[in-house]
């Protein structure tokens, strides 16, 4: 069968037959439990329309950045790819040629996580039996788009079938919900909340920053020209979030680092930020400010606050100017904790009622920094691998790396941070498969008992994430 030549049971788990059979038993134990995603970017008009998804190229290839990256990178231009660029350069509008495109070079998915994903969505979600080549591209083009015409195949019917308890979106505060509020009205059972994402509203080198400063001030009736009203403004706006179903925030900063400041020092930077007259430096500065200050709120309202550091975004300017964001661009770059974190771990490291996730794009830090921070401070869990690392070398070198001084009840379990809705099945699939072949080695050294593993698997897949994230 197709599927299992591209699925097999056995995926992921130790060759050896002792280990391999542990590994078995423990995934066994996790394999059908409910899915908690607490950081995704799937779009919430999904679930609050409930309209079929209109074609595989859609679903699959144009939200999700780790494939046309890797399309871009052998040479296949964007514009052939359907992406639109702001020069008003023409691109490809055929659907199925951009599939077909897609076919032509899947081959250099070989091998990579990328892959795994998609057959899993393929052939174990779509049930396609052909293998996705250059010869069947039209022929599963035309089975995909037939079975998400029907009703088994809409939003709300595969987040059913994938068995997802909770799913949390992204927004920016400037976002007006609706498509929550609609949601909430609907009547529908499916538990999906939104995460509050201030990046546009808390870095002075985001697009738009003054405008979007401007915006927040006219949602809130707040005078966000002044720092007290700018504060006031984002507190309202996290309320608000919060009434909507929010148990986190998560920010994005291109660093770890975090400032304690004097007011006057913050009036100064703020006002500066407004004029557009910060130096990177002092950019830098306002963003690790304002980490402080966002824990200083998380604190009192409650949000677990996620950071998500190290990532050089829009490193092709070029196509950042053509294009916008989210175009693959985004590399990973070294990231200091120990020194960065310090403001911030001074005046709230020690507080119980504050929970702290971090994030790296920098593996090199995961035992030298994360682990030990983690490890210490109450305030502080170690969010999973993450994009680049969101892999099974990525997953097992995390475990390496971090157990032996932060364990396994200072981290979070799994989230997918998926733009693709399909792969989200596969992806907490590949990270429980790859937490049981690492307790199995625990196992088979006497390092653990089995019983214990048991527990810790399950914690991993499913406990952990709800605690953490106050889902409960």
């Amino acid at each position: 069968m197709t599927s299992e030549r591209y699925n097999h049971p056995n995926r992921l788990f130790p060759v050896e037959p002792n280990l391999r059979s542990v590994a078995r038993r423990l995934y066994a134990e996790v394999k059908n439990l409910p899915i908690v995603s607490p950081h995704g970017h799937t779009d919430p008009v999904w679930f609050a329309d409930n309209e079929p998804f209109g074609n595989a190229t859609d679903l699959f290839l144009i939200p999700d950045h780790y494939l046309f990256r890797m399309l871009y990178s052998q040479g296949v231009s964007l514009e052939s790819l359907g992406f639109s660029a702001r020069d008003g350069t023409t691109v490809e509008t055929d659907r199925r040629k951009i599939w077909r495109t897609f076919a032509e070079h899947f081959y250099l998915f070989r091998g990579t996580p990328s892959r795994m994903w998609f057959d899993h969505a393929l052939h174990e979600v779509l049930s396609v039996e052909l293998p996705f080549t250059p010869e069947h591209a039209d022929s599963i083009y035309d089975e995909v788009n037939a079975k998400l015409s029907t009703d088994d195949f809409r939003p709300r019917a595969l987040f059913e079938r994938f068995n997802i308890e909770v799913i949390a979106t992204t927004e920016s505060p400037l976002d007006d919900l609706r498509h929550h509020q609609k949601l909430r009205k609907s009547g529908w059972s499916g538990k999906v909340i939104t995460a509050y994402r201030p990046d546009p509203v808390v870095d002075p080198e985001f697009e738009g920053f003054v405008e979007n400063i401007t915006r927040l001030g006219e949602l809130t009736g707040e005078n966000t020209t002044t720092w007290s009203g700018y504060l006031r403004g984002l507190m309202q706006r996290r309320e608000f979030f919060k009434s909507l179903g929010a148990t986190s925030t998560d920010h994005g900063h291109p660093s770890a680092v975090t400032a304690n400041l004097e007011r006057s020092e913050c009036e100064t930077l703020f006002a500066g930020a407004l004029n557009g007259k910060l130096s990177e430096k002092k950019a830098e500065m306002f963003r690790g400010q304002m980490l402080t200050e966002m824990a200083g709120m998380s604190l009192e309202d409650g949000l677990v606050m996620q950071i998500h550091p190290g990532s050089f975004r829009n490193h092709n300017r070029s196509l950042f100017a053509g294009c916008g964001r989210d175009m693959g661009a985004d590399i990973p770059m070294r990231t200091d904790y120990v020194q960065a974190l310090q403001p911030l771990l001074n005046r709230f490291g020690n507080e119980q009622g504050l929970s702290v996730i971090l994030f790296t794009l920098d593996e090199t830090s995961y035992s030298r920094e994360l682990a030990p921070l983690a490890g210490h401070y109450p305030i502080l869990k170690l969010g999973p691998p993450w994009w680049f690392h969101d892999s099974p070398e990525g997953m097992l070198r995390f475990r390496r790396q971090t157990t032996e001084t932060a364990g396994f009840y200072n981290t979070v379990g799994f989230n997918d941070d998926t733009r693709a809705f399909l792969s989200i099945p596969a992806r907490h699939d590949m990270a429980r498969r790859i937490d049981c072949r690492f307790l199995a080695e625990l196992v088979c050294e006497h390092r653990l008992p089995e019983d214990e593993a048991r527990e810790i698997a399950i914690d991993l897949a499913y406990n952990l994430v709800k605690k953490t994230y106050h889902l409960a």
